[in-house]
């Protein structure tokens, strides 16, 4: 598999309080149609800090089966929690995913010894391929170039980091400290295009929920060479990309695909819908870009 071009992370569909599978099946299905080059179940996009555990196996597996191999699967699985992360990790190699997306551990804010410690013992317990998730806004850790360089050293599972603190520089020192073969994807809408031309390989993308085919088609046009249409299409995405953060994600993305006829529009607390000025915003972004 190839770990390369543009990941959703996707939305996660409830209906009455349950995981809409139809829903999700089909959005899925939606995804691989308009070009995708893979999909991201149980991210922070699709909710997962409130999935119970049996309900984040449920939807990697219904994920892997939807997809059926078309496209890389990189389920989120990580945990500040390092026996509750194996536990998900096996979930994750169980339904199939052929990567796991690990969050570096939240609230805890591990030295970089018990960094090293948390990812040794998940590959130890459950080893598959690893792409790190590095996104100190959320977790108030922020996992520098040099450390990340002797993790990956010491745990050979991991071949990739979801780099989303829209740092260029530090995407630029990772690339530098860890070679071109190790997978750095964008974690950040804003800077999907600068870090493909500082060596940067895609992005697990929260826009791509909406544009899954633009923003497909950005990093092919510049992989392709073709540097004028990867700006262009960039242009066009950027309207998408402050409308999803708007509000806390995935709040304005799952607003936006309800609206979009995609699915319904039903958060778990503590998430609650978009405010009424900020609704207005984005319905009249959407119109504009002819989402709606």
């Amino acid at each position: 598999m190839s770990f390369r071009g543009a990941f959703t992370a996707l939305v996660t569909p409830f209906k009455n309080g349950a995981v809409d599978e139809e829903a999700y099946r089909a959005f899925i299905e939606w995804q691989i149609e308009q070009g995708i080059d893979g999909v991201v179940p149980c991210g922070t996009t699709g909710e997962a800090a409130t999935l119970s555990h049996a309900e984040q196996g449920q939807v990697i597996k219904i994920c892997v089966d939807q997809v059926k191999g078309r496209v890389p699967v990189i389920a989120g699985a990580g945990s500040n929690n390092t026996s509750e992360a194996i536990e998900l990790v096996a979930l994750a190699k169980q339904a199939g995913a052929d990567a796991a997306l690990l969050i570096t551990p939240y609230y805890n804010k591990p030295t970089p010894d018990g960094l090293l410690a948390h990812f040794k013992a998940i590959a130890a317990e459950a080893p598959m391929p690893f792409i790190v998730y590095n996104v100190p806004g959320r977790t108030g850790l922020n996992m520098l170039p040099k450390t990340l360089a002797r993790i990956a050293k010491a745990v050979p599972e991991i071949i990739g980091v979801k780099e989303a603190t829209g740092d260029i520089k530090q995407g630029t020192e990772v690339i530098e400290a860890l070679g071109r073969d190790f997978i750095v994807l964008s974690g950040d809408d804003f800077t999907v295009l600068p870090l493909l031309a500082v060596g940067g390989h895609g992005t697990i993308s929260v826009t791509s929920n909406v544009m899954p085919g633009k923003m497909a088609a950005m990093i092919a046009a510049f992989n392709k060479r073709d540097t004028a249409r990867a700006q262009a299409l960039n242009l066009e995405l950027m309207p998408v990309n402050r409308a999803m953060f708007i509000e806390t994600n995935p709040i304005p993305v799952k607003t936006a695909l309800s609206l979009m006829g995609k699915m319904g529009l039903e958060f778990r607390l503590p998430l609650v819908p978009l405010e009424a000025a900020h609704l207005e915003q984005l319905k009249l972004m959407l119109k504009e870009c002819g989402l709606i």
